[in-house]
């Protein structure tokens, strides 16, 4: 595992990291909080991430059996949720931390998520959870789902949200962006949890993000806020 004290540098600053220093940065940060990132999530979020990951999963819709893939799979818990709902999922993650604290029992391997090992059309559907901000190219990730992707298979894509209305949108800011880092630097790793926060600033708006999707063969894309906008769920159709 990464020692933190050596990767500190790689997140912790005050300009965020850009192209392959950002996918390395990504890499030894989710190494670092691999062993307690379960307990900081459910206490971070008041265990809304596991009503968050039912949505997510339920919105694929598609037949019991189906091969799943889940990106940026972490530590299984959307593995887990994919099973529970009749899918086949395999997990794949770039961070070896992550998926040594796998949970799920799920085939898994380590990747990089923009080049995909499998062929094309290999899968029914692809599960993603809180990873778009930290890819180095979102229409890079987008083209290689479509392409792993059959005919009429689904994605399903759940990442942090900026809500629309404002006294949510400033309540958010505050905790977000002040209270999680005091917690994951209690709990956990405070540099990565105070990067997590200022790492929404990589995400398109989401007009921006369902043009993408359309652009790498998408149908049906849909774009909705959970909790009020604290989350945002893409979904669309192969």
């Amino acid at each position: 595992m990464t020692n933190r004290h050596t990767s500190k540098a790689s997140w912790d600053n005050e300009t965020l990291p850009q192209g392959a220093a950002k996918q390395t940065a990504v890499r030894e940060m989710f190494d670092a909080i691999a062993p307690r990132y379960d307990m900081v999530n459910r206490i971070m979020t008041f265990r809304l991430d596991v009503r968050w990951r039912k949505i997510t999963v339920r919105s694929l819709g598609l037949a019991r059996g189906s091969r799943v893939i889940d990106l940026a799979s972490g530590t299984g818990d959307f593995c887990a949720e994919l099973r529970d709902n009749g899918y086949r999922p395999f997990s794949i993650d770039l961070s070896f931390g992550m998926l040594l604290k796998d949970h799920s029992n799920s085939p898994r391997t380590q990747a990089n998520i923009l080049r995909l090992p499998m062929p094309d059309a290999a899968v029914d559907g692809v599960t993603c959870g809180f990873a778009l901000r930290n890819l180095v190219d979102l229409q890079i990730f987008f083209d290689e789902l479509a392409r792993v992707t059959k005919p009429t298979g689904r994605v399903a894509l759940l990442d942090v949200g900026v809500p629309s209305n404002s006294i949510i949108r400033f309540g958010n800011s505050i905790y977000f962006g002040k209270i999680v880092p005091l917690i994951g630097g209690l709990l956990s790793n405070r540099a990565a949890y105070k990067y997590l926060p200022r790492s929404v600033a990589y995400l398109p708006e989401p007009d921006k993000l369902r043009e993408m999707l359309t652009q790498s063969g998408f149908k049906n894309v849909e774009h909705r806020q959970l909790s009020g906008g604290l989350t945002q769920l893409l979904t669309a159709t192969r």
